[in-house]
């Protein structure tokens, strides 16, 4: 079977974190050391240690947060805050990605883990804000992360999306999973710098290949150019 083409779609979806910017620019990597701190400090655990948890949590639970909150009862916007105090600058303007956006017809929302300020925060940088109708955080799915069906089905509610009418665009192909099966077209950006990314994919076997993985590229804005100029 023939993967979905794109011209039905009238809301284009996009995760935050190694989709919309690459990540080559290391942004993650600074979450990923205030995250291993946070909870370094919470626990009185080493660097190590802190690692281990950190990782166990992210790959059983969807996100770290997510672990700390069901097996330690943590407050979310404390962890939040801190892991989101980060320097965003490394963040690249993307003005060919910005041209592409604008030229899609329809709505550009995104569906991210993280939170609304960050994603703010990154979407400034890039400089494709204003072509963005909306940002659904983990605040929004009440910390309850991707790839869980529940904050898919929230996101959809509270946009008025038509599943059958959209396409999302995700680093981490477990989380196309619920999106193809409610009738998204789904694109996975694969990065080979995105080593959690890729160790998810790992884990769950033959990601690329995966039948909810309809489209595969390493370039969003080319891919997206392609779409446009078609």
């Amino acid at each position: 079977m023939s993967a979905p083409g794109f011209h039905h779609v009238e809301t284009w979806i996009f995760d935050l974190d190694n989709t919309l910017y690459p990540a080559s620019c290391r942004l993650f990597d600074q979450i990923d050391v205030r995250m291993g701190e946070f909870i370094s400090n919470l626990f009185q655990v080493d660097r190590t240690e802190a690692r281990r948890i950190q990782k166990d949590y992210f790959y059983k639970y969807g996100t770290t947060l997510r672990g700390l909150m069901e097996e330690h009862r943590i407050d979310p916007d404390a962890f939040l805050d801190y892991v989101h105090d980060i320097d965003h600058s490394p963040v690249p303007t993307n003005p060919l990605l910005a041209e592409h956006l604008e030229a899609l017809p329809g709505r550009k929302l995104v569906f991210t883990n993280g939170t609304v300020r960050h994603a703010e925060n990154v979407m400034h940088r890039i400089g494709v804000t204003h072509l963005f109708h909306g940002i659904f955080d983990i605040v929004h799915s009440d910390f309850i992360p991707k790839p869980a069906r529940g904050p898919y089905e929230k996101f959809i509610a509270e946009h008025g999306v038509d599943p059958t009418r959209a396409a999302m665009f995700e680093d981490i192909a477990r989380n196309l999973e619920v999106p193809a099966a409610l009738g998204m077209t789904t694109v996975l950006v694969r990065d080979e710098d995105n080593e959690d990314g890729a160790m998810i994919n790992k884990l769950n076997g033959d990601a690329d290949g995966a039948p909810y993985v309809h489209h595969l590229t390493t370039d969003l804005a080319g891919f997206l150019g392609g779409i446009v100029n078609r």
